[in-house]
């Protein structure tokens, strides 16, 4: 049975970008990503929740977000959700849902930077990125292939 996992969020970095190497010599970077939303409550209440997310992006992905991104950019991250569960030095057991990065792109511009210099949008190399479609995005709907 085949399956699909994909996340997609907008949001803004909240911590810098941590680059690691595994034992095998494979980079790693993590960072934080914070969602926002408002709502009125029925009282009228103005209130924001914020959803906090863990990114993490393999090789060269790693590579260009550790290089390119820093805390405070607002940025999509687009891949799949990933659960971790591990033992805290307490005893505890710990569980974490984490993005595993595909694509990665900007939606400011960095004010440190030329933005000639600066790529806007990083994708993995991972052969797991999904593609729907066999036929290209400007190719026209015909109106008998549409469901309803």
């Amino acid at each position: 049975m085949v399956g699909f996992n994909k996340i997609m969020v907008i949001g803004n970095i909240g911590t810098e970008p941590e680059m690691r190497y595994t034992p095998s010599g494979s980079p790693v970077t993590s960072f934080r990503v914070a969602t926002s939303r408002s709502y009125t409550s029925n009282d009228g209440e103005r209130h924001q929740e914020t959803e906090w997310f863990t990114v993490v992006a393999w090789n060269a992905l790693a590579e260009q977000c550790n290089q390119y991104l820093a805390k405070g950019r607002r940025t999509f991250v687009e891949g799949r959700l990933k659960s971790r569960q591990w033992d805290g030095q307490d005893g505890q057991t710990r569980y974490r849902n984490e993005i595993i990065a595909s694509r990665v792109l900007f939606l400011d511009r960095n004010p440190a930077q030329n933005s000639e210099n600066e790529p806007s949008t990083f994708e993995s190399g991972d052969s797991n990125n999904y593609n729907f479609s066999d036929t290209p995005a400007d190719k026209p709907i015909e109106t008998d292939d549409l469901p309803f």
